[in-house]
């Protein structure tokens, strides 16, 4: 799951609708505002973002929208809150070289 997601994460593309979507649901047209990006290209970078769990769909009559779907972001939260315990003790080793450098 985790390599699908930072897959999916990793296109610019993709983080763009990602981030539409972070607004307001809207159908594939919709996103294709303002981005010079192809139908099919839109539909490919939406299935990659449904398979990582980063978007979801609903059908409304002939639409299809597509929204940001909080289990995915979830799956980021955890990932993140794994390395979290990190940066304090490297963030206070790297002040403890600074000042040591500083004569």
């Amino acid at each position: 799951m985790e390599n699908e997601l930072f897959k999916a994460l990793a296109d610019p593309t993709r983080r763009t609708i990602l981030e539409k979507l972070a607004h307001e649901s809207m159908n594939a047209s919709t996103l294709r505002d303002g981005m010079n990006i192809s139908q099919p290209a839109m539909s490919q970078h939406l299935a990659v973002l449904c398979k990582a769990r980063l978007v979801r769909q609903e059908r409304q009559g002939r639409y299809i929208n597509y929204e940001v779907d909080p289990d995915g972001l979830v799956a980021i939260a955890n990932w993140l809150t794994r390395y979290r315990a990190y940066w304090p003790q490297k963030i206070d080793a790297l002040k403890s070289l600074l000042e040591e450098m500083d004569p």
